[in-house]
């Protein structure tokens, strides 16, 4: 039966748009204005961002200039209170791609638009322990501030709306569509900053210490962009822009108090365990140099038609670090690195994006379709590392091979509205499909970056095979596939009274690796006067299971006792993990309520949308399962020399309550300058109520944790559980400047065991930066963000045993202190 409703669906859908369809298009308006015209969560033209059914942030192209960072995560961090960016370190490839989060939730569920269209995910798989652990995000990183005319931001579900993904929210990229114009701007600045450090664990008998407090400045920074207007004949444009990043690293890491040498043959320490330098670790932001290139077009054919396009292209080359091997590491070799060595890794991102469409009238239909394509590449190479097993003749660096993510999108759309006896506006009605086609490949890096060169310890116990740090993707790992999935939706609305809005929509999907999905959404808003509305919404949505998840693997080799046993992350079909309970993975399932209220009085606008997001069958990363009696049994299912290892599964259960309460309100002073200030908040809260099992686990005594105790507190402390902040905007004459206060909740670090869980404590960052207007033209600024140099608390030493991880990376405003910079704006 709901087979049935679903090709019932799509046929009604199809059928409908060959007689005739379109898409609202997108209204022009002032920016950062509350009745900006917005054209996500709705479908209908002309509305504002205070009169929709759900809560919609617009944030202006203004807004993300007037910020200390051309880095979009972070510019969207700071200007939406229920956006989190915590900027984790010493996480492999997480530390090039970090990813976003909305209203607490994974990454991955909310959904990135680029002019309404869906924007392809990064290659990457989060693997570590951060936040957004399992997750494959977009890198909105690979999109220029420079091109964007305002973000629009739905904090709701919407997977009846846009499919997949959109468990939390939208967030829609719109981009510049000017015929002139333009403007460059230079952007330089650095971490100067000082930061305590813990120093209470020496070494038993050393003589070395570490100061209490450290002074650095680092992080420098330098960034170039541009974008241009240009005229296409009489009624086209094409703005283009263009970015150049250079970012230095920063190092946040304590003072290493380990021994670093062997003890000489009279079992004195070695003389330069006083002199070598103990500050070193590489434990902050990544070392950044980053190219992008995008273009917007679109044209008008003449009798309603116009055509539309845009393509980008960013390459990123980036490096951070793993941890410290000191001189007398079993893991490394005097003759190589006689003062031990810090294995760097270093991936080489590309990303490339084109769509193009045509919108046009057919009856009294107007349609939309297009084709876009998107592609993500990352691929390691390792450096200042070694293969223990191969010996002396190791080199020093390997290409430790990569993945490889691709995305074509197909679209048919349409809107029209219909007079409907009893309804006091038009029905809007909204019909459309869309068809994608994904794809994923991973492939191997060169053999001496993962093979075993056959060197045994002096211990008896083998060396480790492989690059370390990152042993490369082998052979056995490399994988090229992909998946098609087509879906078809419904999109109703219109005032069923003058004051009741109703909206309703449905949406089927067909994918052809797990099935279907069928997601529904009714939301509403009454308007008891021009002061005050109440809205909500109730939907079920879903969040497909996405090719990283599906075929990610990789393999290393342990010696257990002097046993060689690989430990994957195996797929989830992958035999050994189908022996240990693993399935095909399903859709991540979703009900969302929402609750709100708009109020204006004069000029003060104040929203409140209260909401409740329960999700069942979360797509989460397992434990390493490598238990003797884990690789017992896998032995016994005729898996030999298999060591255990983990794998991606459903069966996390979770609801997160929340409200977010956002006002508005602009001041004419007179002769003091316009102030725009708002006030926004997020109180958000989530709760694991249930974690997955599998039988044959489950039988083994003692029986293996799937998913423990520590995920668990990631998912429900990893974020704050309250983020306010407070933004004024003041403008007079030549003179400009924005202040900016952000306090972010307490947040958790979670331990293997109780007594290892750290908490964090709220922080007040604030955000400051003075501008003057030298000509019409040209402008300078000054600003800092973090101006008053905060940091979280430093870790005990029984979370930081080597002294290089002095702070969390659940730290939510990340941990490299302020930022002092200058920028020059000229406009052409």
């Amino acid at each position: 039966m709901q087979r049935m409703r679903k090709k019932t669906v799509l046929a009604l859908s199809i059928a409908a748009m060959f007689s005739g369809m379109a898409q609202a298009q997108e209204s022009s308006a002032t920016e950062g204005s509350t009745a900006t015209v917005v054209v996500t969560g709705t479908r209908v033209a002309n509305r504002s961002a205070l009169d929709t059914s759900a809560a919609v942030d617009i944030i202006s192209a203004e807004t993300l200039k007037n910020s200390g960072t051309t880095e979009m995560n972070q510019a969207l961090s700071v200007a939406l209170p229920s956006l989190n960016f915590p900027r984790p370190s010493l996480t492999d490839g997480t530390d090039t791609i970090r990813p976003a989060t909305l209203r607490g939730m994974a990454p991955d569920q909310t959904l990135v638009l680029v002019n309404s269209k869906r924007r392809h995910s990064s290659s990457l798989v989060n693997l570590n322990g951060s936040v957004g652990r399992g997750s494959a995000a977009v890198d909105m990183n690979t999109i220029p501030t420079a091109i964007v005319k305002n973000i629009e931001v739905l904090r709701d579900g919407a997977a009846a709306q846009y499919g997949s993904d959109a468990i939390s929210g939208v967030i829609n990229l719109r981009l510049r569509t000017d015929r002139d114009g333009g403007e460059a701007s230079v952007t330089y600045g650095a971490r100067i900053t000082e930061y305590d450090l813990r120093n209470d664990v020496p070494p038993a008998g050393g003589t070395w210490s570490g100061p209490a407090s450290r002074e650095r400045t680092d992080g420098q920074s330098a960034t170039v962009s541009a974008w241009k207007g240009l005229a296409l004949g009489e009624t086209g444009h094409l703005t283009i822009a263009a970015e150049y990043k250079d970012q230095a690293r920063t190092e946040r890491g304590g003072y290493d108090m380990r021994q670093q040498y062997p003890r000489l043959a009279n079992g004195a320490f070695d003389p330069r365990e006083n002199t070598i330098d103990r500050f070193n670790a590489w434990y902050g932001d990544p070392e950044i140099q980053q190219t992008t290139f995008f273009a917007n077009a679109g044209n008008d054919l003449g009798n309603g038609a116009k055509v539309y396009g845009w393509a980008s292209f960013q390459e990123r080359d980036a490096r951070s670090a793993g941890f410290f091997r000191t001189a007398q590491d079993a893991r490394n070799i005097i003759s190589i690195y006689p003062n031990g060595f810090l294995p760097l890794i270093a991936p080489k991102v590309q990303d490339f994006s084109m769509t193009g469409g045509v919108t046009w009238a057919l009856g009294n239909w107007d349609m939309d379709t297009s084709l876009g394509y998107g592609k993500n590449k990352m691929q390691f190479q390792i450096e200042n590392t070694l293969n223990r097993s191969i010996g002396p003749s190791s080199r020093t660096a390997f290409d430790a091979g990569g993945f490889a993510y691709d995305q074509l999108v197909f679209n048919l759309t349409g809107v029209r509205s219909l007079d409907v006896a009893g309804l006091s506006s038009p029905l809007n009605i909204a019909l459309g499909t869309e068809v994608r086609r994904e794809g994923y490949e991973l492939f191997a890096g060169e053999p001496d970056s993962y093979r075993y060169g056959g060197v045994v310890l002096p211990s008896g116990v083998p060396a480790a095979p492989g690059a370390q740090v990152f042993p490369g993707f082998r052979p056995a790992n490399e994988i090229d596939t992909h998946r098609t999935a087509a879906g078809a939706f419904v999109d109703l609305e219109a005032n069923i009274t003058p004051q009741l809005l109703a909206s309703v929509a449905v949406r089927a999907e067909r994918y052809s690796d797990f099935g279907e999905s069928l997601a529904g959404k009714l939301s509403g808003r009454y308007d008891f006067s021009k002061q005050f509305a109440l809205r909500g919404s109730v939907q079920n949505g879903f969040r497909a299971p996405s090719p990283q998840q599906q075929n990610f693997t990789s393999t290393s080799t342990n010696f257990i006792n002097g046993v060689p046993f690989e430990i994957t992350t195996f797929k989830p079909t992958d035999p050994v993990a189908v022996a240990l309970g693993a399935q095909p993975l399903d859709a991540e399932k979703s009900v969302n309520l929402s609750l709100g209220a708009v109020l204006r009085f004069d000029r003060v606008s104040l929203t409140v949308d209260a909401y409740r997001i329960k999700i069942r069958d979360r797509i989460v990363l397992s434990e390493n399962l490598t238990q003797a009696n884990v690789r017992d049994y896998i032995a016994a299912q005729g898996f030999i020399g298999v060591g255990g290892g983990r794998f991606f599964i459903n069966g996390v259960d979770t609801t997160t309550d929340g409200v977010d309460i956002v006002m508005n309100w602009p001041v004419n002073a007179g002769a003091a300058g316009r102030f725009d200030a708002t006030l926004a908040a997020n109180f958000n809260s989530t709760e694991v109520t249930k974690t997955p099992v599998t039988a044959q686990l489950a039988a083994l005594t003692p029986a293996p944790v799937l998913f423990g105790r520590a995920n668990i507190i990631a998912i429900e402390d990893g974020q704050p559980k309250n983020k306010v902040s407070a933004n004024v905007n003041w403008k007079l004459d030549r003179f400009g400047a924005t202040v900016r206060a952000t306090r972010y909740g307490k947040t958790m670090t979670p331990g293997t065991v109780a007594a290892f869980d750290f908490p964090l404590a709220a922080r007040t960052v604030v955000d400051l930066e003075g501008r003057y207007a030298l000509t019409p033209k040209m402008t300078l600024a000054l600003g800092a963000d973090n101006v008053f140099d905060q940091y979280p608390e430093t870790l005990p030493p029984a979370l930081n045993t080597t002294g290089n991880t002095p702070f969390s990376n659940y730290s939510p405003f990340g941990r490299s202190g302020r930022f002092v910079y200058a920028r020059a704006n000229y406009a052409f």
